[in-house]
């Protein structure tokens, strides 16, 4: 444990132990925003407490899944100095980036209540902690959103080791691009997912190609019954350097203007504007699939769409009413680390509150003693 938290609290420690100890209370706290995600915070008090032979009070002030205004107190931890010097640092690790992550994975929620989410986190975080604590942190936003707006939310996730977050055994997935390359071609690729999980639903890559709609009408063709029961999918996932196949900024602008017209007039930024006709996987291109499975007869082949589902596109493709079902997105993680900075101050000394010139504003109300 020492080895791991900042040395000034190993020093502190040492000088409590030689001088006496003192009953504290530390506030904690962060400077925005957030939904509260205390559980990993508290599971670790708890387990820390056992082990040193003693107990923390933790008093929290917002339940799980609660929104929480910046600067107001998230907990209180009461118990020995000695024993919690120390573990400021750790504690605090496993508070602030979950709750900024929740904050985020409920906003997307709100925005597009009508559609699943997959979280594809894993692959962005630093490490199997992180991993844990922003799949974490996506279930509970997600479970905020489901009973505010009674969202659909997260349904699973990407890997086995997170999913019971969400309520499964597994996780959630079918194929990368790399198998398509394997593959040679999109429908050898569904093909040969196929023949080896057969009882599973299939979702299909189509844009290795470049060829998105040729593709996905191939895959559809190749796989009518499937398509008729709602048991296949498609993943759009173009990246930002090229449009679509069929698509280019003009006939984007004509998608909107006939699906969704209000969204043209109604953008805000050159961001908005991007996620709306630009690159990529835009509004205008999930709506020219849609129309064009429609056309085809594949009304039931639902559509995946992934590639940088951040809070801000989410709220774009919510405008421009895209027909998504599923969304794929790892991009609930924090864009600026400097938020998901989560602080604690020492309120009060032996039932005596004494807290920093400034931070006033974390001692406890008189009626929550």
């Amino acid at each position: 444990m020492a080895r791991l938290t900042d040395a000034y609290f190993n020093k502190t420690k040492e000088i409590v132990r030689r001088h006496g100890d003192k009953r504290v209370t530390y506030a904690v706290f962060m400077r925005r925003p957030v939904i509260a995600t205390p559980r990993l915070m508290v599971d670790f008090l708890n387990e820390t407490a056992r082990a040193r032979g003693t107990t923390f009070q933790l008093d929290l002030q917002y339940k799980e899944g609660a929104w929480v205004g910046a600067g107001e107190p998230i907990a209180y931890i009461s118990g020995s100095l000695y024993h919690l010097v120390d573990l400021e640092t750790l504690y605090l690790q496993k508070l602030g980036a979950p709750c900024v992550a929740a904050y985020n994975a409920y906003a997307m929620c709100v925005d597009l209540p009508k559609a699943a989410f997959l979280a594809m986190d894993a692959r962005h975080c630093a490490g199997a902690e992180m991993a844990g604590m922003m799949a974490y942190a996506a279930a509970v936003g997600s479970d905020a959103a489901k009973r505010e707006v009674g969202a659909v939310g997260f349904v699973g996730n990407a890997t086995d080791a997170t999913a019971h977050y969400f309520g499964q055994a597994l996780g959630r997935g079918t194929m990368p691009h790399a198998l398509i390359g394997y593959a040679g071609s999109t429908v050898r690729a569904a093909e040969m997912f196929r023949e080896t999980f057969p009882d599973e639903p299939l979702t299909v890559l189509i844009d290795y190609f470049g060829q998105e709609v040729t593709d996905t009408l191939a895959v559809a063709r190749r796989f009518p019954e499937l398509a008729a029961e709602g048991k296949l999918a498609v993943r759009l996932d173009t990246h930002g350097g090229r449009y679509i196949e069929e698509l280019d900024v003009a006939r984007s602008y004509a998608v909107l203007e006939k699906h969704a017209p209000n969204a043209i007039r109604g953008y805000r930024t050159e961001v908005e504007l991007r996620y709306l006709i630009g690159t990529g996987v835009s509004a205008a291109a999930i709506w020219h699939l849609r129309t064009r499975l429609d056309a085809a007869g594949f009304a039931k082949v639902k559509i995946v769409a992934s590639s940088g589902f951040t809070p801000a596109k989410c709220r774009a493709m919510a405008i421009a009413e895209a027909p998504i079902d599923v969304v794929g997105t790892g991009s609930y993680l924090p864009e600026s680390w400097t938020e998901t900075y989560a602080t604690a101050d020492i309120v009060e000394y032996d039932g005596v509150p004494l807290v920093k010139i400034g931070r006033e504003f974390l001692m406890r109300k008189k009626s929550e003693k």
